[in-house]
């Protein structure tokens, strides 16, 4: 398997960054800075990485805080999410004030993502799936080939993303994961924003929003 990673949880609301990297180059992308920079960047250090990206799976403050700090500093692109996402990046220092949070700016990301574009980090793939529900432009992140993916928001184990914000949606996000997710196989590993790892398959099984059985009945 060529793809490592690492999970940083950042911000006073536990956000999983990401650290990937692509274990035959040495290349990575950190997924999701909201903020606690040192503790990414020790991260990376103590990885002994290169790191040549940032990934974005939507622009909630405790996902997209730290990243034009971080871009800047180490002259990064910011990859991601979709455009949709704009509604949610340009409000990120009215976000950082709403939830006491370090002070933070807006950006423009250096590649707005669609659904089925690829992101390489080395040798590895990323699949990209445009996931609205929880936010309009969410991305998901996926390695076929090394059966993980990168959920953000969207899914948790046990849960789903919150719908009641702005410009969100129950049903649209109902169907990314069920109609957009689940094809990916039950074998599929997430990281999600929150929390533990699950799989798909375990959530198709269990989890109270999408199990097929809650979806049949």
């Amino acid at each position: 398997m060529p793809i490592k990673a690492s999970i940083i949880p950042v911000t006073a609301f536990q956000q999983n960054c990401s650290l990937i990297w692509c274990e035959e180059t040495k290349e990575a992308a950190v997924v999701d800075p909201g903020g606690d920079l040192a503790l990414i960047e020790k991260a990376v250090e103590e990885a002994g990485v290169n790191l040549t990206k940032i990934l974005l799976t939507h622009g909630h403050i405790d996902h997209a805080g730290g990243t034009a700090e971080l871009s800047e500093k180490r002259d990064l692109p910011i990859i991601g999410p979709q455009e949709d996402e704009r509604f949610w990046i340009d409000q990120l220092e009215e976000q950082a004030t709403m939830f006491n949070f370090t002070p933070s700016r807006s950006f423009e990301p250096t590649r707005w993502l669609n659904d089925g574009d690829e992101v390489k980090v080395g040798n590895v793939t990323l699949k990209v799936v445009h996931c609205p529900g929880h936010t309009p432009g969410h991305v998901v992140f996926i390695s076929e080939e090394d059966k993980l993916a990168i959920v953000g928001d969207v899914l948790f184990q046990g849960s789903i993303g919150r719908t009641d914000f702005p410009k969100g949606n129950h049903e649209d996000l109902i169907n990314s994961i069920t109609k957009k997710l689940w094809p990916f196989g039950d074998d599929i590993v997430f990281i999600p924003g929150h929390g533990q790892l699950s799989t798909f398959g375990d959530e198709r099984k269990t989890n109270p929003f999408v199990s097929d059985r809650v979806l049949a009945s």
